[in-house]
C-alpha cells in the first residue's frame, strides 16, 4: 500500500517549501567536474576573510571537551556579550544563528488565530517560522525595495502579535534611519511584539541607521536579533543570539532546545568577541569591496539596490537565470531571487578583491557574447 506521508503532515507543515540555500562549492565541483579551488562563492554573505586564528585556537582547545555535552545556559558567552554590548545576562537568548531565534520566537508567540506582519522582499523564514505555527501571515507591499513602516502599522490588527522587521534588510540591503525607526515603534501595540532582525548591523557602517540594543529599555515588546555568521566569520559554526526584556528572554528559553548552540560554537564566538581587529578588518574589506563592485558595475551599465550590507541586489532589468548559469559556468556562485519575487535580481555577496575582479570580468565577458 502506498502512503502519501505528505498528506499526514500538519497542514502549514504541508503547505511549506523547504528552504532553499546558496548553491555550495562542493555542489558545483558535484555537478560540472569543476576543482573546487577554481570556484569562488558569492552566494551566502559570508565573510570572504580566512577564519579568525584565535577563533581557530579556540575551537581547537575545545575539541577535547566534545564528549560532553556544551553548558546549555552559554553562561561565558553571554557574560562576553553582556560585557560588549551593555546588557544583562538574562536578558539574551542564544541561538543555533539568527534563524533558530526567529522559529523560537515565532514557536512562543504565534500560532491558531494570531497573525504575523512582514514585508514584501524580507527574509523566506519569517513566513515559514509564522506559518510552521498555523499562523497567517500578512505580507505588506516593499516601498522602494524596502519596508514601507507606515504601510505595516496599517497592515497591525488584533490578532498581529509578531511584526518581523529587518534593518539592513535581505535580500535586498535597504535601511531605514533611526527617526523613521522611533515614529515606527511608538505607535506598535505593546501587546504586539517587534523583531528588529540586525544580522548585517555589523556592515551598515552609517550611524543614521538605529542600533537596536539601544530601545531595549524602552520598548518591553521589542527583540533584537544578531547574527554571528557574518562580520564575524562564524557562519560554518552556526551562532547568534537575541537581545529582549527579561520577561521575553525566559518565554524563548521554554521553548529553546536543550544544548541547542555545539560547545565549538560557544568556544569560537567567545574567541570573535575578544578580536576587535578582524571585525574592523572585515568591515574594511567590505568597504572596499563594495566600491569596487559599484563601480565596476556602472562600467558595465548594470544597476543594483543601494545597500549597507555585505551585498548587492543587482538589477539586469530581464530575467537573470541565463546570467545566474553563465556564471555557474565560470565557476562563480551567486544567489538568484526569483523565490523573493525579484527574478530580475541577483545577490551578489562582496568578496575578496580578486574574486570581485573575476565576478566583473566574467560579467563582462557574459554581455559581450550576449548569452544573457
Amino acid at each position: 500500500m502506498t502512503i502519501n506521508y505528505l498528506s499526514l503532515a500538519v497542514r502549514e507543515v504541508s503547505l511549506l517549501s523547504p528552504y532553499v540555500p546558496g548553491k555550495s562549492i562542493d555542489e558545483l565541483e558535484r555537478e560540472t567536474g569543476m576543482a573546487s579551488h577554481r570556484i569562488i562563492k558569492l552566494a551566502s554573505n559570508e565573510t570572504p576573510m580566512r577564519p579568525n586564528p584565535h577563533v581557530i585556537q579556540a575551537i581547537q582547545d575545545e575539541l577535547r571537551n566534545i564528549t560532553r555535552y556544551p553548558d546549555a545556559s552559554g553562561f561565558r558567552l553571554k557574560a562576553k556579550l553582556s560585557e560588549k554590548f551593555g546588557l544583562k545576562s538574562e536578558a539574551i537568548t542564544l541561538g543555533n544563528g539568527s534563524n533558530d531565534l526567529l522559529f523560537m520566537i515565532a514557536q512562543a508567540f504565534l500560532g491558531a488565530g494570531r497573525n504575523a506582519v512582514f514585508s514584501q522582499h524580507s527574509f523566506s523564514v519569517y513566513e515559514a517560522a509564522a506559518k510552521a505555527t498555523g499562523a497567517s501571515t500578512q505580507e505588506v507591499l516593499a516601498l522602494n525595495w524596502g519596508s514601507d513602516l507606515d504601510q505595516i502599522l496599517t497592515a497591525i490588527n488584533r490578532e498581529t502579535r509578531v511584526i518581523f522587521l529587518a534593518n539592513p534588510n535581505n535580500p535586498t540591503g535597504t535601511w531605514f534611519d533611526r527617526r523613521a525607526f522611533e515614529a515606527f515603534i511608538d505607535r506598535v501595540p505593546r501587546e504586539t511584539i517587534v523583531v528588529l532582525d540586525e544580522a548585517y548591523i555589523e556592515y551598515a557602517d552609517d550611524p543614521s541607521l538605529p542600533n537596536g540594543l539601544d530601545y531595549l529599555h524602552s520598548y518591553p515588546n521589542l527583540i533584537v536579533s544578531r547574527s554571528m555568521c557574518k562580520a564575524y566569520g562564524l557562519a560554518g559554526l552556526r551562532i547568534g543570539f537575541a537581545a529582549s526584556s527579561p520577561e521575553v528572554a525566559g518565554i524563548l528559553n521554554r521553548v529553546r532546545q536543550p544544548f541547542n548552540v555545539n560547545s565549538l560554537a560557544l568556544a569560537g564566538a567567545c574567541a570573535a568577541l575578544d578580536d576587535d581587529t578582524y571585525l574592523q578588518r572585515g568591515r574594511q574589506v567590505n568597504r572596499q569591496g563594495q566600491q569596487q563592485l559599484q563601480e565596476g558595475l556602472s562600467r558595465l551599465g548594470i544597476s543594483w539596490i543601494p545597500s549597507r550590507t555585505n551585498f548587492l541586489a543587482v538589477n539586469f532589468e530581464r530575467p537573470a537565470r541565463s546570467v545566474y548559469d553563465a556564471l555557474l559556468m565560470e565557476g562563480i556562485i551567486v544567489r538568484r531571487l526569483d523565490g523573493y519575487g525579484m527574478p530580475n535580481h541577483l545577490r551578489i555577496s562582496v568578496g575578496l578583491k580578486t574574486e570581485n575582479i573575476r565576478l566583473l570580468d566574467a560579467l563582462g565577458s557574459i554581455m559581450r557574447k550576449g548569452s544573457w
